[in-house]
């Protein structure tokens, strides 16, 4: 008798996998329109990276991710949407890529730190992304975000970790069309996608 063999438990987990806005796609969809779009961006990975700038670990690091940390100036993006490094602190980055690279960057962050003095943890879980994009992108924000996010001071490769409405996230501005990614904790996604949504109205209507 031929006993069929256990299913993947890592398979089985992702399969159960429910982003915080997976409800409401085809609402904020339906609530976007040319001029602005909502869009909730799921799972990515996001690797939290402590080390001393001046570190000879940077340049490994550097290396094994074939990205540079910004450090020379804060609130900096290296990259792309597709692998990037966000300036958080003058020795902290979180490091982002799609979904299911979190064990792969972890791991040669580990060993690119060797016997330096460092940290590098997978947070993929801690936050959902918003994706915030159309020619009136900027207007909305400005509503519910006190940063100048005029192209003079915040424009494509910044980043920011700030208020919007009555919480925390971590604003990133992608294009100058303008195209923004919100990371926020998963347990505020519902508010901060209400808070967007109303904000958004008259440029929908």
């Amino acid at each position: 008798m031929t006993v069929a063999s256990p299913a993947d438990p890592r398979a089985a987990a992702l399969s159960l996998r429910r982003s915080p806005l997976a409800d409401r796609a085809a609402e904020l969809a339906e609530r976007g329109g040319e001029r602005v779009r909502l869009t909730e961006e799921p799972f990515l990975t996001q690797v939290d990276l402590r080390v001393h700038p001046g570190s000879p670990a940077v340049a490994r690091i550097e290396h094994a991710l074939n990205l540079a940390l910004p450090h020379h100036e804060p609130n900096r993006v290296s990259g792309d949407e597709t692998a990037a490094a966000l300036w958080l602190g003058p020795d902290e980055w979180l490091l982002v890529a799609p979904d299911g690279h979190a064990e792969r960057v972890v791991s040669a962050v580990r060993g690119a730190l060797a016997d330096s003095l460092g940290s590098t943890v997978d947070v993929s879980a801690n936050r959902t992304t918003l994706r915030l994009s159309g020619p009136m992108a900027r207007e909305v924000l400005e509503k519910v975000c006190s940063l100048d996010l005029h192209p003079r001071s915040f424009g494509p490769g910044r980043c920011a970790q700030t208020l919007v409405g009555r919480t925390q996230a971590i604003l990133w501005q992608l294009s100058a069309e303008p195209a923004y990614r919100l990371l926020v904790r998963c347990s505020f996604a519902n508010y901060l996608a209400d808070l967007l949504l109303d904000a958004m109205g008259e440029f929908t209507t």
